[in-house]
This record gives C-alpha cells, sequence and structure tokens, in this order.
C-alpha cells in the first residue's frame, strides 16, 4: 500500500504512476505472448506444422524452425527457394509452381501435399496452404503453412494397400479379384478364370503348426507369381485357395498349358524348416465366352471340385451343367 502525505502528491507523481502503471501492464503483455508463443512453438513443432512466407518482389523467404526440420535444413540458414525447390521432386514440383501461379494471379490461396527428398536425402510427404497477400490491389507476398504428413500418407497407403492385397502373400486380396474379375468380363477383356487349391496343406498345416501353413502359403504364392506373370492377376481369395486371371487373346490350348505350368510348379518339393514337404495343386477352370460374368467362380469351382475328385494334381476345364456331387467338367 502506497501512503502519499498531504501536499506531497503533484501531477508529476500521478503521471509517473501511470506510467508505471502503463509499463507493468506491458510487462504482463509481453510475458503472456512470450507464453503464448512457446506453447505455439511447441503446438507447431508436435504437429509438425510450420508457418512461411515469401516477398514475390525479390522471392525472399521466412519461415519458422519446423520448416526447417521438414526439409532438414540447418535451423537458422538463410532460405532460399530455388535450392528448396530443387528438393521437391519434379512432379510435384511442377504442380506446386502452377497452382503458385494461379493463385497469384487469381489472388487466391491453395492446398497441396507435395513429395520432397530432404537435403539429407529422406522421402517426405508435406501439405503447403498458401495464401496470396495483396496491398492496393497487387499481390506482394505469398504466405501460409507446411506440415510434414509422410506418417499419415504412409498409413493411408498400408490401408488402401490392406484393403486391396493379402498381407500374407503381397497378393490381391479377394475384394480385389472380385472387383476386377467383374471389371474385365464385364468389358469382355477375360478369356478365363482358374481356381486353384493346395493339395495336401492341410496336413501340413495341422502337421507341423501355422508357421509352417504360413510359409507354405507364402511360397506357393511366390510361385504362382512366376508362372503366372502374363496373366492379368494372381490373387490370394481365403485359406489355400488362389485364382488366376487370364486376359482376353489367350486361347484355349494356352490357357491349358498355364494350368500345366501351375501343377509342375506346385509339385515341386516344398522345403519348409529344412524338411521337404510334397504338395501340389489341383486347378479349375471357367471360360469367360461360355458364361455370364456371375457364373464364373461358380464354374470354376465345380471344375475345382472335379479336378480334385479326379485325383488332384490336374486341372479341369467347366463344360456345363452337372448333378450336385457329379463331376460336370473335362480336362
Amino acid at each position: 500500500m502506497h501512503e502519499f502525505l498531504s501536499g506531497d502528491f503533484d501531477e508529476a507523481d500521478a503521471l509517473r504512476l501511470q506510467v508505471a502503471a502503463q509499463d507493468a501492464l506491458i510487462a504482463d503483455q509481453a510475458r503472456e505472448l512470450a507464453h503464448f508463443r512457446k506453447i505455439f512453438a511447441r503446438a507447431s513443432q508436435a504437429a509438425q506444422i510450420g508457418v512461411w512466407e515469401c516477398e514475390l518482389a525479390d522471392n525472399s523467404l521466412r519461415w519458422s524452425d519446423v520448416v526447417y526440420d521438414i526439409f532438414d535444413l540447418p535451423r537458422g540458414s538463410m532460405p532460399d527457394r530455388e535450392a528448396t525447390l530443387a528438393l521437391y521432386t519434379p512432379q510435384s514440383r511442377a504442380e506446386m509452381e502452377r497452382r503458385r501461379s494461379r493463385a497469384i494471379a487469381e489472388r487466391s490461396s491453395f492446398t497441396f501435399d507435395a513429395e520432397i527428398v530432404t537435403a539429407k536425402g529422406v522421402q517426405k510427404f508435406m501439405r503447403i496452404t498458401a495464401q496470396v497477400e495483396c496491398e492496393q490491389g497487387v499481390a506482394v507476398r505469398i504466405f501460409g503453412m507446411k506440415q510434414d504428413i509422410t506418417a499419415e500418407k504412409r498409413a493411408v497407403d498400408r490401408l488402401r494397400h490392406l484393403a486391396a492385397f493379402d498381407e500374407m502373400t503381397g497378393l490381391a486380396n479377394r475384394a480385389q479379384f472380385q472387383e476386377r474379375l467383374t471389371e474385365r468380363a464385364e468389358a469382355g477383356a477375360l478369356a478365363a478364370l482358374l481356381l486353384i487349391d493346395l493339395d495336401g496343406f492341410k496336413q501340413v498345416n495341422d502337421g507341423h503348426g501355422h508357421m509352417a501353413g504360413d510359409a507354405c502359403l507364402r511360397e506357393a504364392g511366390a510361385r504362382l507369381s512366376v508362372t503366372c506373370a502374363s496373366a492379368d492377376l494372381v490373387a490370394r481369395v481365403g485359406g489355400d485357395e488362389f485364382a488366376v486371371l487370364v486376359g482376353a487373346g489367350a486361347n484355349l490350348e494356352a490357357i491349358a498349358e498355364l494350368a500345366r505350368a501351375i501343377t509342375a510348379a506346385m509339385a515341386e518339393p516344398f522345403l519348409l524348416d529344412g524338411r521337404s514337404h510334397a504338395l501340389g495343386a489341383s486347378v479349375g477352370i471357367a471360360l469367360a465366352a461360355d458364361a455370364a460374368p456371375a457364373d464364373l467362380f461358380v464354374h470354376a469351382d465345380t471344375a475345382l471340385y472335379a479336378a480334385k475328385s479326379g485325383g488332384r494334381g490336374t486341372f479341369r476345364i467347366f463344360k456345363g451343367e452337372a448333378a450336385p456331387g457329379r463331376d460336370s467338367a473335362a480336362a
């Protein structure tokens, strides 16, 4: 508490108190601003979001520490636009320049996801937001944010991969197979569907464990990839069952020859945990010319059943309707 003697307090004292109060307020505001800047810096670092601006008159750049980190450049070094552009992949660089030029011409903004290779040779993905600033109707600078979205991009790519590919073998999964089968068949671009089932897989899986069974599936997928390299699609459609789509243009002999190559490849011993295992494969074939797209899988499955019933290690081609349990296919 301040005590003042009567007559000792004049206008100068009042002014000094007012100035002191203003100084104290400014100091409090400065501390608060510094505190918020620290919070912003920490949040920006955690979110990998940096701010930047570029003066259009001379293309001089300014940006925050996070932008240095995204490009793997030394903090505090002088940003150079041409050197920075060289870190973008050619496609991203061309697209970003196109969007930038349009935004400047239209006094507008844009958002763009770019691929870069940093100064340390690391591939990253960066989201750029940009806004053109004008003075008296003239574009004078462009500014915005840059965010490292590498982890997000890879997570999305991973989900997309899982949605279309079998994690065990790396082949197309059943969902992608069904989509491609319908698409190719309806376009008249399919010659045949081959359905493949491993012979003896259950004995390996039950007798030697799931790890041996998984190794067997991976090896089978690898053999099919090589044997059916010219096919439209090779997929694992469930369990120990695989499918192959053969494009239009392949004749019946070529299709049969592919089936023979598949059974021969699968007849080769499987080496699992240092031990040789004899498996094999049976193949059912449905010809696209003989069925509607929706019936192809059923026809191939019927032919596969006939191949297994006929001794396994062989193939059958669907040849028409049959009673349940009867062989309606012929090699």
